[in-house]
């Protein structure tokens, strides 16, 4: 991956949040992403998250029918780092999603309302 290439995934704003919200929750699915985000288009949240994926982002996990997506660790380590200083110095910018979020309960409670 190179730094053009990284940067570009990142240009989007569904996409960066995405990947700020994977990485500060570990792993989520695109239900959970559709809440957070406010975007009533599943398509278009799995489009970003497929491209994101091609591009060796993120990884996938398959539960029965529900796919979860996380940082794909074998990523450059600067990238890792550009991701993880992102999260940790720009609380505000998903600060909104984060409460959406946390609206559906903690984990094992929201997996069980929209990924189950």
């Amino acid at each position: 991956m190179t730094p053009t290439e990284f940067y570009k995934n990142l240009a989007d704003d569904i996409r960066l949040k995405s990947i700020l919200l994977i990485a500060k929750e570990g792993e989520l699915c695109v239900c959970e992403l559709m809440v957070a985000l406010n975007e009533p288009s599943q398509p278009k949240i799995s489009r970003h998250l497929a491209l994101l994926k091609n591009a060796g982002v993120l990884l996938t996990r398959k539960q029965k029918q529900w796919v979860y997506y996380g940082i794909n660790p074998d990523m450059p380590a600067w990238a890792r780092e550009v991701i993880k200083l992102t999260v940790a110095e720009n609380s505000a910018f998903i600060a909104e999603n984060l409460r959406a979020l946390n609206q559906m309960g903690d984990r094992p409670t929201r997996a069980a309302s929209c990924c189950e």
